[in-house]
């Protein structure tokens, strides 16, 4: 084995989670669960990840994108921060004025645990006739507390209750209630428990008018399984656990906000905040439509509709100005497009198979089982056809060659053609340095033909 060694970074100047919160979870269960059904959704693109955008959303963009999330099917949307900005608080009093608002869909709105934002708040969702959801925060990780808030563990619970008495005072009966412990990961155990009992006492927390209790991991420090402790010690000991919905709000510092989401979810998480494909601070908000995608390969319907996903990300990279890279799960461009030889020629046989099997059982091939090789759902099933899953350059082999030329001329090779046109093709792609395209598949068959 080689020795290894030192990488010359400063890394002794940073402290595992273990030595900054204490993890209290010793017989887990989550290990042992599947998930079954998708959790409650809650995009919070118009807030969140409108903050982190470099040229925030006009009024434009944000009604577009509550367009887009309404009729994909989002049932709960995060609609702003109204206490933050003019434009915040006017694109609330436009959907409280207006009927943009479906009566099966509830929005929430953002704000801190202080009395003047609570206020202005609530004057921005008065006249609202469908539900809405009343979105109070405040920071209480140590580092937090001590350096920006300036509080003692008192002080902080006693403005959070507070805040608390406010919204519930002055709320009318439409508004439900929502607490979230900002930098939940990083706060201690029994003080997390103390504020969010005390919240559910103020709000009166029951099964017919449940409290949401947002635990975010605000900013992602360990990994997802450290998160799924966490996220199951709540479960197991909140008060009111009957009246509480669970929710979850992953950031992606270290990578692996949707591993976290999912563990945290097997944890007790009933619902998952975060942005459609993943905008948001840093690294981003945990991606809400790979989570749901990721559930859809797993036989388990998302409730969400994203059978036409390139629209959906024309619609969000127009309203974020922000592009979807090539490989980001499901939507990018090349996500199910093979270069490798190895690779087309496993996609080639297993389309074929599946054809074949989907003739044989007498059923479409869009409802037959799916089961080919390196693709784990079908393009189909998002909108996407199969003329760019196979492309070919000079990494490309024999199978993937021969699957272009049949599916887009009708051109049949038999097994020793296609060794050696695959040589001519690839003698060209040297050459050029670029990727074959169909046509050129085509006039590079043609000089082979006739010098045969």
């Amino acid at each position: 084995m080689f020795p290894q060694c030192p990488s010359g970074m400063p890394s002794h100047r940073y402290r595992d989670v273990h030595a900054r919160v204490e993890i209290p979870l010793t017989d887990r269960r989550w290990p042992e669960r599947s998930i079954t059904s998708a959790p409650l959704w809650v995009p919070v693109d118009l807030r969140d990840g409108n903050q982190a955008l470099p040229e925030p959303m006009d009024p434009a963009r944000k009604r577009r994108f509550f367009d887009l999330m309404v009729a994909i099917g989002y049932k709960e949307i995060e609609v702003g921060y109204p206490s933050a900005s003019q434009t915040d608080f006017d694109f609330v009093r436009l959907l409280a004025e207006s009927d943009l608002v479906p009566d099966d869909v509830t929005i929430a709105v953002f704000t801190p645990a202080r009395p003047d934002l609570i206020a202005r708040t609530l004057e921005s969702i008065k006249g609202i006739r469908t539900p809405v959801v009343v979105h109070m925060y405040a920071a209480t990780a140590p580092a937090w507390r001590e350096l920006v808030l300036r509080r003692s563990r008192a002080e902080l619970a006693a403005m959070i209750f507070a805040g608390a008495e406010q919204v519930l005072r002055a709320a009318p009966a439409n508004v439900r209630f929502e607490f979230s412990p900002e930098v939940f990961n990083l706060t201690e155990p029994d003080y997390i428990l103390e504020l969010c009992d005390g919240v559910t006492r103020l709000w009166d927390a029951t099964p017919e008018r449940p409290v949401i209790l947002n635990l975010p991991a605000t900013v992602e420090v360990a990994t997802p399984n450290i998160y799924a402790d966490q996220i199951e010690y709540m479960d197991r000991n909140l008060a009111r656990r009957d009246g509480v919905i669970l929710s979850v709000h992953p950031h992606n510092d270290r990578g692996t906000g949707i591993a976290c989401a999912e563990l945290a979810v097997l944890a007790g998480a009933q619902r998952v905040e975060g942005c459609i494909f993943g905008n948001g601070e840093r690294t981003g908000n945990v991606d809400i439509a790979t989570l749901a995608l990721n559930l859809h390969a797993q036989g388990v319907d998302p409730m969400i509709d994203f059978s036409n996903i390139d629209e959906i990300r024309r619609v969000v990279e127009y309203c974020t100005r922000l592009d979807v890279p090539a490989r980001h799960p499901y939507v990018g461009d090349l996500v199910y497009t093979a270069f490798s030889g190895t690779h087309q020629d496993a996609i080639k046989k297993g389309l074929a198979d599946h054809h074949r099997r989907a003739a044989e059982a007498g059923v479409p091939s869009s409802e037959h089982p799916w089961a080919v090789p390196y693709l784990p759902i079908d393009p189909a099933d998002v909108g996407r056809t199969y003329d760019a899953v196979i492309r070919v350059n000079s990494q490309s082999g024999k199978g993937g060659i021969a699957y272009l030329l049949e599916t887009e001329y009708g051109i049949e090779l038999t097994p020793e053609e296609q060794v050696e046109f695959a040589h001519h093709v690839q003698r060209h792609t040297d050459r050029t340095g670029t990727e074959a395209t169909p046509a050129q598949l085509h006039d590079l068959y043609k000089s082979y033909s006739s010098a045969n």
